[in-house]
């Protein structure tokens, strides 16, 4: 392994598909997103738009939405994978004029996504975004696995069942355990 690593779309509950107008898929690759979005047209956001502005990491493959990203590591055909899947979006949904220019945008993308992941793989990754003087402004928040030794005592998360509520079947996702898997 090269050491690289690169922010993959992770979903623990089904809140990115209605909190924004399309999510990113579980798996694929991840950046920022940040360019898509007009300091003077935020305003003009709904509330979709507003989620994906606030919270919202952007897909490569879908440019769909994802409230987390999860530090993984890559080869060097995946990255190239994800520069070439996001000069594609860039030609075809925000008309880049020539696919040069669509690909060196699309490395500069791949490039920082990458350095947002100078943690251990499965590390969690959460962004928040801000307009503070008519400027974006990013800011990022890291999760990590606990150790396996500090399972009793203290938990971050209580699920509760309800009975009634909901015929269909949940996803489960073990936290402790996400850290100990890829």
């Amino acid at each position: 392994m090269t050491g690289l690593k690169l922010p993959r779309a992770i979903r623990l509950d089904s809140s990115d598909t209605f909190v924004f107008r399309r999510a990113a898929e579980p798996g694929e690759w991840l950046v920022t997103g940040s360019f898509l979005f007009d300091v003077a047209a935020l305003g003009a956001l709904d509330a979709k738009g507003k989620a994906a502005f606030r919270s919202g990491f952007l897909g490569t493959a879908s440019f769909g939405w994802s409230t987390l990203a999860v530090v993984t590591e890559a080869t060097e055909a995946e990255r190239e994978a994800a520069i070439a899947e996001l000069a594609g979006q860039l030609m075809q949904k925000l008309g880049a004029p020539d696919l040069a220019t669509a690909r060196a945008a699309a490395e500069e993308e791949i490039a920082f996504a990458a350095s947002l992941c100078d943690h251990p793989a499965q590390t969690l990754l959460a962004l928040h975004r801000t307009l503070e003087e008519n400027e974006i402004c990013e800011r990022f928040r890291t999760l990590t696995p606990r150790d396996a030794t500090q399972t009793e005592g203290f938990r971050a998360f209580e699920f509760l069942e309800v009975a009634g509520e909901d015929d269909e079947p949940a996803e489960q996702v073990d936290l402790l355990k996400l850290g100990q898997t890829r």
